[in-house]
């Protein structure tokens, strides 16, 4: 199913963004408040953040919106950041085809 370049970065750009979010109140129960119950919950919770990251850009990169580059930075990165990052380099782009 082809979607557009414009509503798939904006799928990916929500999802960095609330994996981001949840990373960070991750790492705060994980090292400040060394609540393992919080970590056990919200662990694997970023975990599907980050392989709907994978998946999202994956199916950018196989309709050819993108490069394969993306879902690797994604990969390399642990997901939000370069999701993020790939936004920003993408979205001009997108904003001149239009």
């Amino acid at each position: 199913m082809q979607s557009s370049p414009r509503k798939l970065l904006n799928q990916i750009l929500v999802v960095g963004i609330a994996d981001a979010l949840l990373l960070v109140v991750l790492v705060y129960f994980a090292f400040i408040d060394r609540s393992d119950n919080a970590v056990h919950v919200l662990g694997p919770i970023h975990g599907l953040g980050f392989i709907a990251l994978v998946l999202l850009t994956a199916n950018g990169a196989l309709q050819r919106l993108w490069g394969w580059w993306f879902p690797a930075l994604v990969v390399v990165t642990g997901g939000p950041i370069g999701s993020i990052a790939g936004d920003l380099i993408l979205r001009p782009k997108v904003r001149e085809t239009a």
